[in-house]
């Protein structure tokens, strides 16, 4: 290559960092708000002129990465990133799952494997007990509020502060939190931050307990919840505690903790 030519195509290596540069951070907004902005919006949001971020959505939306809402909500992330994140689990479940049968194996309880997605929270995998008395959850998205179930909370206690403000403005908007109960549950937050364990003792569900621990691997952010009835939920609470911290640093071990 010419020293013409190469001084040609710097400025073209800059040019296209800077649009992946940009995009990715349009995608970042895009992502702290699952409700939708307008393009003049998300240009305030990136400091960018409107029709730079018209240009990079018109990409984006293209590729599947961006999407227009269908009632008038403005640009959201597309489903092609979600269907990366499918391919993505895929991987975190194969070095899981063991882990995931041990852990319900040795204390005989159903364990969940579980994901934020938006403002809900997806059971991506699950192993229900071999005994008479046990919790069998569904899987796909909990419907209920994030901060009203143990894995949710594990998850909301390991986020950016802005990220917990969103999802609890939400919920408020939404009717589903007081003011009182949101300041409670940041003292909640607090202690898992603390202990590492989310609780939630029938909160989510009459008669059934959870506890959950986070993980934060270089492939995500997940959580592993015991699920119990609430019977038993007390009694065994230290020995349910101690056994997702054991899996939680097992797991991280293989997936790469990113703390």
């Amino acid at each position: 290559m010419s020293r013409a030519s190469e001084q040609t195509s710097f400025p073209e290596q800059r040019s296209g960092i800077q649009v992946i540069a940009r995009a990715a951070e349009i995608m970042r907004v895009l992502g702290n708000h699952p409700e939708g902005l307008s393009l003049g919006e998300l240009a305030n949001a990136v400091e960018l002129p409107r029709s730079t971020v018209q240009r990079i959505v018109g990409a984006l939306e293209t590729e599947g990465f961006a999407e227009h809402g269908v009632s008038g909500t403005g640009y959201r992330l597309g489903p092609e990133l979600g269907r990366l994140l499918y391919h993505t689990r895929i991987d975190v479940l194969s070095v899981a799952r063991p882990f995931l049968e041990e852990l319900s194996s040795s204390l005989q309880e159903t364990v969940v494997f579980c994901v934020g997605e938006r403002d809900s929270v997806l059971v991506i995998d699950r192993i229900v007990a071999e005994r008479e008395l046990r919790v069998v959850p569904q899987m796909g998205t909990i419907r209920v509020p994030f901060h009203s179930t143990a894995p949710g909370k594990a998850l909301l206690a390991n986020m950016e502060e802005k990220a917990v403000v969103r999802l609890l403005d939400l919920a408020e908007q939404q009717g589903t939190l007081s003011p009182s109960a949101r300041k409670q549950l940041l003292e909640e937050l607090e202690q898992v931050r603390v202990t590492g364990i989310a609780e939630d003792l029938e909160t989510y569900r009459e008669d059934v307990a959870a506890y959950a621990t986070e993980l934060d691997t270089y492939l995500g952010h997940f959580a592993i919840t015991v699920v119990v009835p609430a019977s038993r939920a007390h009694k065994h609470r230290k020995d349910y505690m101690r056994a997702l911290v054991d899996a939680k640093a097992a797991v991280e071990s293989k997936l790469g903790f990113t703390g």
